[in-house]
């Protein structure tokens, strides 16, 4: 293969891979985000802290429960495809 062509098959399978890892937080943000602006209009109150909380506790303890399998995409995308690129392989 050209290099052209394995540069842009390491950049397509880099996006899949962010796209992976970040779909479980970014889903989450916006579930948490549904229900928190359902929640406001249901009951009218309009509190900035109110939208912002919820939101940040339910990323942080997604990113804490979904941490190892982000690190191991990242690990393995990182030597099957981005270090055998670099010595050459």
């Amino acid at each position: 293969m050209s290099e052209e062509v394995i540069f842009f098959d390491t950049l397509r399978q880099g996006l899949w891979v962010a796209v992976i890892t970040s779909l479980p937080i970014l889903s989450v943000a916006l579930v948490a985000g549904l229900f928190v602006g359902l929640f406001q209009a249901l009951t009218s109150i309009q509190e900035l802290t109110l939208t912002f909380v919820p939101k940040l506790a339910a990323i942080v303890a997604v990113f804490w429960l979904t941490m190892g399998f982000m690190t191991q995409t990242l690990v393995s995308f990182f030597q099957d495809r981005v270090v055998p690129l670099m010595i050459g392989g």
